[in-house]
């Protein structure tokens, strides 16, 4: 295994230890001042490392051409793991909509099935990311390092402390939704030869 595909198995790995930290505390501690804003930090940085294999293993698998089904296959599923974890926490918090989650959901979903159609297709095919979607992924991992790094970094002890954070969040997790229904969209249209039942 080269080590681009390497790098995305870290990433996977990775999500459970995100889940750990941001489940020793949440966002309704505040009121009873159960909150440990240390907890958010650590689960910011340690999705902040996993964001940056992201970028890392798709930039050394094209610098050395060393991309591969695999990869193809692998790197956009560890991104989705990864994200959906993430939004999931964060709408525990009441930060993220349901609606925002479920157009994330449906998105990954119908693109998922797409993909799994292409590759059982009679000359199979492993079907890479869309511009759109690479679009997609970078702003909803923006959104959820501003959030968890933004939450820790501005508590104070009060939810005053963190309400231009709460506020920022929630226009930041549905901008996500409209560009990741845009990158959805775009994807099964490019790729709409696949489900044309005519054929």
């Amino acid at each position: 295994m080269n080590l681009p595909n390497k790098l995305t198995l870290t990433r996977i790995i990775l999500v459970p230890v995100f889940m750990v930290f941001v489940s020793l505390t949440c966002l309704d501690g505040i009121v009873d001042g159960n909150f440990k804003p240390m907890f958010y930090l650590i689960a910011g940085i340690v999705f902040a490392a996993a964001s940056f294999t992201d970028y890392l293993d798709g930039h050394l698998a094209r610098k050395w051409k060393m991309v591969t089904d695999f990869g193809k296959f692998a790197d956009p599923l560890a991104d989705k793991l990864l994200t959906t974890v993430a939004f999931i926490y964060m709408m525990r918090d009441g930060v993220c909509s349901p609606v925002v989650l479920c157009i994330i959901l449906a998105r990954e979903f119908a693109v998922s099935g797409l993909r799994m159609v292409a590759a059982g297709a009679k000359d199979g095919k492993v079907i890479a990311a869309n511009m759109w979607g690479k679009v997609k992924t970078v702003l909803q991992m923006l959104s959820i390092i501003f959030y968890f790094f933004g939450i820790a970094l501005t508590y104070r002890g009060t939810a005053d402390s963190v309400a231009v954070v709460v506020l920022v969040s929630v226009a930041l997790c549905w901008m996500v939704a409209a560009v990741t229904a845009i990158s959805g969209i775009k994807y099964l249209w490019d790729n709409r030869s696949f489900i044309n039942t005519a054929k």
